[in-house]
Order: C-alpha cells, then sequence, then structure tokens
C-alpha cells in the first residue's frame, strides 16, 4: 500500500480486501492465494466531477420490528472477509463477506450457535462483484485511491438505492443475521459527487430502515463525525483503527446505549510487539470494546484477541 493514500481512504477500505486487490496484496506479501484479476475498470474518467443527480425525500428514520436479533454489549466476534472461513473461532459473531461466503457455511456457523453478519460495500461499486452491470454510469463518481475496480457512488441515486435493497434480499436468502455495509462516509472523501453530511444522514438511514424491515441487524462502519446523529438508528458499531489514530472517544455513545463496537487494528507493532498489543488491550477493555489485531487482508493469517 502506498504511503500517499489519504489516511481516511486507506482506513475503511480494508474491509474489501476480498477481492482482487487482495490477490495482489497476497502474492506480494507471500501468503499465497490465487484465483484471476478483478475485471477492467467501468470507462469514463474516474477523477470527474459528476452532475449531481436529484436528492431523494429525507428519510424520517429506522422503523424496528418488534423481533430481530441484536448483537449484545458483551458479544465476542471473528473477521474474516478472504479465503475458506475458519469456523472454530469461539466467539458469538462472525462477519464474512456476503458474496463469496456459501450459505452453507452461515448455516454450519449457526448450527454451532453463531450469529452471522455479512459484509458488503454500500458506498462504493466494485467491478468484480455479480450486480456490478446493474450500476449507470451516472451512478459511479471518483476510483477510490489505491482500490483498481472501485468507484464511489451517488448515494443518492434511486438506482443505487435498490440496487441494495437488493443486496439485502440476498442476505436473507442466505440467511444473514445482520449486515455491515462498508464506506458509509462518502461525504468526506472525494466521491465526485455534492455529497454533504445530510445526504449521508439520509442514506444511512435508509440503509438501517431497509435492514430493519428485513429483521437484519446492522452495524455502521466507520462514519466517525456522525456517531452521534446515527447511534440510535443502527444496531452495532464496526470501526478500524481508531487506536492506531487516536479516534476511539466517540464509541462512547454506542456503549452508553448497550451497542457493541467491534474493532480491528493493523499496526505491525501490535502483532511483533507484545508490550504495544498489552497497552492496547488495556484501553480497548477499558473502553469495553472488542478489539482484534487482524491482518490487512482479513484472511485470518493470523489473529491476536484482546478479551480476558
Amino acid at each position: 500500500m502506498s504511503v500517499s493514500i489519504n489516511r481516511a481512504e486507506s482506513r475503511h477500505r480494508r474491509s474489501i480486501l476480498s477481492v482482487p486487490a487482495l490477490l495482489l496484496l497476497a502474492s506480494i506479501a507471500g501468503c499465497g492465494g490465487g484465483g484471476s484479476s478483478s475485471a477492467p475498470a467501468s470507462p469514463g474518467n474516474a477523477n470527474a466531477v459528476l452532475t449531481p443527480a436529484p436528492a431523494p425525500a429525507p428519510n424520517p428514520g429506522t422503523t424496528q420490528p418488534a423481533s430481530y436479533w441484536k448483537p449484545a454489549l458483551g458479544d465476542t466476534w471473528q473477521w474474516q472477509l478472504a479465503g475458506t472461513v475458519n469456523t472454530s473461532y469461539q466467539v458469538a459473531v462472525y462477519d464474512i463477506d456476503l458474496f463469496t461466503t456459501p450459505a452453507a457455511t452461515i448455516q454450519a456457523l449457526q448450527a454451532n450457535g453463531k450469529k452471522v453478519v455479512c459484509y458488503f460495500s454500500a458506498g462504493s461499486s466494485e467491478n468484480w462483484r455479480p450486480d456490478f452491470s446493474r450500476f449507470q454510469p451516472a451512478d459511479m463518481g471518483n476510483g477510490l485511491s489505491g482500490w483498481p475496480g472501485e468507484r464511489w457512488l451517488d448515494t443518492r441515486s434511486a438506482n443505487v438505492r435498490n440496487i441494495m435493497q437488493a443486496r439485502l434480499d440476498l442476505a436473507v436468502s442466505k440467511g444473514c443475521n445482520g449486515v455491515e455495509p462498508d464506506n458509509v462516509d462518502g461525504y468526506s472523501n472525494g466521491s465526485g459527487f455534492a455529497l454533504s453530511a445530510a445526504t449521508q444522514l439520509d442514506y444511512n438511514r435508509f440503509l438501517a430502515s431497509e435492514a430493519h424491515q428485513r429483521k437484519l441487524s446492522i452495524a455502521l462502519k466507520n462514519d466517525l463525525d456522525q456517531l452521534n446523529q446515527l447511534v440510535g438508528d443502527f444496531d452495532f458499531a464496526v470501526n478500524e483503527q481508531c487506536h492506531e489514530f487516536a479516534e476511539c472517544s466517540g464509541y462512547q455513545a454506542f456503549i452508553a446505549s448497550g451497542k457493541p463496537v467491534f474493532n480491528a487494528e493493523y499496526a505491525a507493532a501490535y502483532r511483533t510487539d507484545a508490550a504495544a498489543r498489552a497497552a492496547l488491550c488495556a484501553d480497548a477493555r477499558t473502553r469495553q470494546f472488542h478489539t482484534l489485531v487482524l491482518p490487512l487482508a482479513l484472511d485470518d493469517s493470523f489473529r491476536f484477541s484482546c478479551e480476558p
């Protein structure tokens, strides 16, 4: 990964390394792996600022069904988005890829008492996904720096929202208990669209409402500047690198609401330096976070847990 990558983009893009970009990374790192490279990026100038689409009517907020699974504050987790899922961890929640994980794996985890959260990107197009052709050229804006084949989405687009509804339907059909939509902070990145904090809140609440209507729990992924505004709409939080970048304090809004914070850290020191990892875990336990030290590839090549 180039050191020139914007820190915000670098941080929240960790979670899509289950895709062709991972294959390149894995070969460089000597971790094995294989498969074909991603399809060519869609045509057009990926850095152009596109004409904004009309904004949809404001979403009034999440409608929550009377009964659906919600993770408890004390629930433990495992996060793996690449490779064959290691189902042996004694945790309460598995977070795995919606598209690449077989339904049989989800069923096996649930048969062993686990709950399953299914990951997908809600804020970017990925040209290797099976539904990529459904995105219209006007839906896709600037490329994500360092991530070939991905472009920011115009989250105001009715077509984009229809695709996300179909992905939530897929989560239901595969038996997922919850979902983790990624890249839900495009307004604070160079998307190429006139997105704003208000349009992001509307989109994120749309995702939460649609998930809850399907009796799916939903995670708020990163989007640090909107934690207080969205804590009432989401059931738990997934964060990357808040310890490394001293950005953890805002998550107390989730903890105070009895909603767990699942945190992943990637800094090499947390893996190689036992004292640094001990300090990290002490801080995580004080905050009541569920912190894992994981590889960037999220491929289960190593795992350190801060659980006592």
